[in-house]
C-alpha cells in the first residue's frame, strides 16, 4: 500500500512578517516615549505643566485639522462622541504623568508606569471574561522585575504624591488602550480624524485649566521665554511623542490585541534609561543592565504568548 503524500505545512512567514510590521511602529512609540522623560524634564517645571501641555498639543492640531478636514466632516455624531471620550482620557493621562514626573523621581516614575503591562491584560480579561495565558502573565512579571532592577541604580524612595499620580496614570493608560478597542463607533472611522478629535479634546481640557486662576503662567508667556533648546524639546514632544505615538496606537490596536500593544509600550522604561545614558550622561551598573535584558526578554516572550 502506497504511503499517503505528506501534508503540506502552512507557511507562517507572511503572518510573522505582518506581525512585525505591526509591532515595530508600536515599539518605536515606546522609544520616543522613553526619550520624552528627559525632554519633558528639560522644559517643564511645576508651575508650567499646563502651559507646556497646551503648547505641546496645540502645535500639531491645526495641521491635523487642515490635512483631515474632509474626513473630519464625514464623522458621525457617535464617532465624535467616542473620540471625545478618548480625548478626555488622554488629557487625564498627560496631566497625571507630567505632574508626576515633576513631583517624583525618574526611577519611581519608570517603575510605576510599567505596571500598565499588568493592569491591561487583567482588565482585558475581566471585560472578556477570559483569563490571559499564564505565559503572558509570566512574561509581564519578568518585564516588571526587569524594570525594578533597571531602576535600582537611583534607589526606590518613600512613595510620594507624585508616585500616586503616576499609579493613576498607569490606570488611565489601561483605560485608554481598552477604550480604543471597545468603542465600536471609533473602530469604523478614519484613524487620522479620530486622533485629531482626541488631541482637540485634550487641548480643550488644558486650555480650560490654563484659563483658571492659580494654575501658572499663560502658555504664550511660557512660549515667549523659550530658547532654541526648549523649542526643540517641545517640537519633539508634540510631533513624535504626541501625534505619531497616538496615531500608531489607534492604528495598531485594530490589528492586534490591547495586551500586546501594552506589553510593547511597556519597554518604555528601558528606552528612558538608554536615552538617559546616551544623552543625559546617566550610568547603569550591572544590576541595571540585567534589568534591561529582562525587560527585553519578557517583551519577546509576551509577544509570542499573545495571539496577534
Amino acid at each position: 500500500m502506497a504511503a499517503a503524500p505528506p501534508t503540506a505545512l502552512p507557511d507562517l512567514a507572511p503572518a510573522r512578517r505582518a506581525a512585525w510590521l505591526t509591532d515595530l511602529p508600536v515599539l518605536l512609540v515606546a522609544v520616543v516615549w522613553g526619550a520624552s522623560y528627559l525632554a519633558a524634564k528639560d522644559i517643564t517645571t511645576a508651575q508650567t505643566v499646563i502651559a507646556v501641555l497646551v503648547l505641546r498639543f496645540a502645535i500639531v492640531l491645526p495641521v491635523l485639522v487642515v490635512a483631515g478636514w474632509r474626513n473630519l466632516r464625514a464623522l458621525s455624531g457617535a464617532q465624535w462622541r467616542g473620540a471625545g471620550v478618548l480625548g478626555l482620557v488622554l488629557g487625564a493621562i498627560f496631566l497625571l504623568e507630567t505632574y508626576a514626573v515633576v513631583h517624583t523621581s525618574a526611577t519611581n516614575a519608570g517603575l510605576i508606569i510599567s505596571l500598565t503591562m499588568i493592569f491591561t491584560p487583567l482588565a482585558e480579561a475581566a471585560v472578556r471574561k477570559v483569563w490571559p495565558p499564564r505565559a503572558f502573565l509570566g512574561a509581564a512579571g519578568l518585564s516588571v522585575a526587569g524594570v525594578v532592577l533597571l531602576t535600582q541604580s537611583g534607589g526606590f524612595t518613600t512613595p510620594s504624591g507624585g508616585d500616586l499620580l503616576m499609579l493613576l496614570a498607569a490606570l488611565a493608560r489601561t483605560v485608554h488602550v481598552l477604550a480604543m478597542a471597545r468603542i465600536k463607533a471609533v473602530q469604523r472611522a478614519d484613524a487620522l480624524s479620530l486622533t485629531t478629535v482626541q488631541l482637540g479634546g485634550a487641548v480643550a481640557v488644558f486650555a480650560v485649566l490654563a484659563a483658571a486662576p492659580g494654575t501658572g503662567p499663560a502658555p504664550w508667556t511660557v512660549a515667549a521665554g523659550f530658547g532654541p533648546r526648549e523649542w526643540a524639546g517641545l517640537v519633539f514632544l508634540s510631533v513624535f511623542c504626541t501625534l505619531f505615538a497616538f496615531f500608531v496606537q489607534m492604528w495598531a490596536v485594530r490589528r492586534t490585541s490591547p495586551s500586546r500593544v501594552s506589553l510593547l509600550l511597556g519597554t518604555e522604561p528601558l528606552w528612558a534609561a538608554t536615552v538617559g545614558i546616551a544623552i543625559g550622561g546617566e550610568r547603569l551598573g550591572a544590576v541595571g543592565l540585567l534589568g534591561g535584558a529582562l525587560v527585553l526578554a519578557g517583551t519577546m516572550w509576551g509577544r509570542r504568548s499573545v495571539a496577534g
